[in-house]
């Protein structure tokens, strides 16, 4: 079996403990990165979200500077399509790669919202982007291992005697990230990816969607190479009733303008339909720890493990049973948080799965 391991959340963007409140808003600062990427390597994570969008601030920058910043936490920075020449961003890789002493992870993105990726330049469709993206990892990989130039014919990219340095210090190369819901996501998955992330869903499900995907990456001979995981949110305190007060507070004053926008900014993205569809079938518990509050006013991970330490692991523990073994988690304040899980919900989870995850 895998080892287990476990990814946090950087809010560049700014934090919160209630969407609508503003004197509960903090905004975003190099200070606020800071607290977060000390408090998550505390915590024991792994790696390190950096994310991407018109609210945040740029990813390569912050992950860079914040790798400057720590010791062993991996910054997990997105590559999209169409955004970055496939070379120069080989290039940008395996430098950052070898600055960091090998710190370094990539999220394939393809793009959530239509408006704001048409506002940053970006004309292809989403369904032409994935075809875009995985033209562009192949072009990496290709950049990364093959000895002499490289030479590349595709669709959206012409290369005539390409090469870079420096190479990776991981070798062959960093490990890719995704999580999407659609068909295309799932096809790039299975022939590129190290890790599939799915959004909150019932483990059940989760479990078919790995048997799929699967089955999918043995047509690239990838059956045993691809592994999987969540993209979540937890909500843990030492007393339930307090967890569940956090949870309401988040959303307690939200505007009907936010929880509109959730509606009708993000249609185009399967995995946002996806928990929007479960959100509106099961209502606020999709299981009984397992809320979907947040998604009347985030987009994308809107999904929460709620509870005490015992409650918040045994849910988690369910997807590790389902066949996911990376987590990628956030939490409000993402400082906190990250504090109370390495301090209250990972002790348990290193001693319900013995030599998967250090202690």
């Amino acid at each position: 079996m895998r080892p287990l391991e476990f990814g946090w959340y950087l809010p560049t963007h700014g934090d919160t403990t209630a969407y609508g409140l503003m004197e509960a808003q903090v905004a975003g600062s190099p200070e606020l990165c800071e607290r977060v990427v000390k408090a998550a390597e505390a915590a024991g994570f792994d790696y390190l979200l950096i994310p991407v969008g018109s609210v945040c601030w740029e990813a390569w920058i912050s992950g860079a500077f914040m790798a400057a910043r720590s010791e062993r936490i991996k910054p997990l920075i997105a590559a999209r399509p169409g955004y970055i020449n496939p070379v120069l961003m080989a290039k940008m890789i395996s430098t950052f790669d070898q600055m960091s002493g090998g710190r370094i992870c990539i999220n394939l993105i393809a793009g959530q919202n239509e408006s704001e990726v048409e506002a940053e330049g970006v004309r292809q469709p989403k369904e032409e982007r994935y075809a875009l993206m995985e033209e562009e990892v192949s072009i990496l990989k290709a950049l990364w291992t093959t000895r002499g130039p490289v030479h590349f014919q595709g669709k959206f990219h012409t290369i005539s005697g390409a090469h870079i340095r420096p190479r990776p210090l991981q070798q062959p190369f960093p490990k890719f990230y995704l999580g999407g819901g659609s068909r295309q996501a799932w096809e790039v998955s299975a022939k590129h990816s190290d890790v599939h992330l799915f959004w909150g869903d019932l483990p059940e499900r989760i479990a078919e969607n790995i048997a799929e995907i699967r089955r999918m990456a043995r047509a690239h001979d990838r059956e045993e190479a691809i592994g999987f995981g969540m993209r979540l949110q937890v909500i843990c305190r030492e007393n339930e009733a307090d967890a569940w007060e956090a949870a309401d507070q988040l959303v307690r004053h939200a505007t009907e303008r936010q929880k509109q926008e959730m509606k009708t900014l993000y249609t185009r993205s399967e995995a946002n339909q996806r928990v929007q569809q479960l959100a509106r079938d099961y209502g606020d518990l999709l299981m009984p720890h397992l809320w979907t509050g947040i998604t009347k006013v985030r987009p994308g991970a809107g999904i929460a493990v709620v509870g005490n330490p015992a409650q918040c692991a045994a849910t988690l523990q369910q997807f590790i049973d389902a066949g996911c073994h990376s987590f990628c988690l956030s939490g409000y304040l993402h400082d906190e948080e990250a504090e109370r899980f390495g301090r209250l919900i990972r002790p348990i989870l290193a001693a319900n799965n013995r030599g998967r995850l250090a202690a």
